[in-house]
């Protein structure tokens, strides 16, 4: 028997710790599991990194699998292969201020005690600046290590703290997620920004896992026009969803 597909509900998902483990390749059975989702509901996904890591983590078949592709929070979108916009923070700010922020960012890191530090300490995106005072460079191991290290000493926390001191007038806005990193862009910039191109859609769902204030799930989350569900895992990810959809 066919299924029915509800068209005016759209239900958008983060991607690392939310449909992958952090940083991880989805596994076949989750993709499968989307696919099966897609036929009954609208699906999205929206994540911070670009459009190369959220291939890397989901497939080059991205735009087959969703209904909807945003990456760096929806600055860049696309409605199947089609794209609707795109953003640009080097644009908003200008090169004078970017200069000096990177450049305070990067004395900043210079002054920070850590166990390893390795490369790409700032990775330099459309709508955003990802900052990690390990680097992003560092192996799968080093990442385990610094994320418990940090939740310890908050060396992120911090940073942010900090920078929110110095530039406290420019109205940037600093989300920690993932492991190792932190954003930094125009305040409105977080996932939040996706939600103007699904307005066509009652519902909205929307699917987390760093759903406390200060986490890059929080805005969008907390949102009036979203239904937020904060999760653990892809595993409850798949369960939440089970529950919601394919009763």
């Amino acid at each position: 028997m066919a299924v029915e597909r509800v068209t005016d509900t759209i239900a958008l998902f983060d991607v690392d710790g939310t449909l992958t483990a952090p940083r991880k390749k989805i596994t076949p059975e989750m993709k499968e599991f989307l696919l099966d989702l897609g036929k009954r509901v609208v699906i999205g996904v929206v994540g911070g990194s670009d459009l190369s890591k959220q291939k890397e983590q989901l497939g080059d078949d991205v735009f087959d699998v969703f209904d909807y592709s945003f990456s760096e929070n929806g600055l860049l979108a696309y409605k199947g292969h089609e794209m609707l916009a795109v953003q640009s923070i080097s644009n908003y700010l200008g090169e004078d201020k970017l200069k000096q922020f990177i450049n305070y960012c990067l004395k900043y890191i210079a002054g920070i005690d850590i166990p390893v530090k390795r490369g790409t300490f700032i990775e330099f995106r459309k709508g955003m600046l990802n900052v990690s005072p390990v680097g992003r460079n560092c192996s799968q191991e080093e990442r385990d290590a610094y994320e418990v290290y940090d939740l310890e000493h908050k060396i992120r926390e911090k940073f942010v703290a900090e920078l929110r001191k110095e530039f406290g007038s420019w109205n940037l806005q600093f989300s920690i997620g993932g492991q190792i990193s932190f954003d930094v862009f125009p305040l409105g910039w977080d996932k939040t920004y996706c939600l103007r191109f699904v307005e066509e859609y009652k519902t909205v769902h929307f699917f987390g896992d760093k759903t406390k204030e200060g986490g890059n799930d929080y805005e969008i989350y907390a949102s009036d026009r979203t239904e937020g569900h904060s999760v653990e895992s892809p595993d409850d990810t798949k369960a939440i969803c089970t529950e919601l959809f394919m009763k």
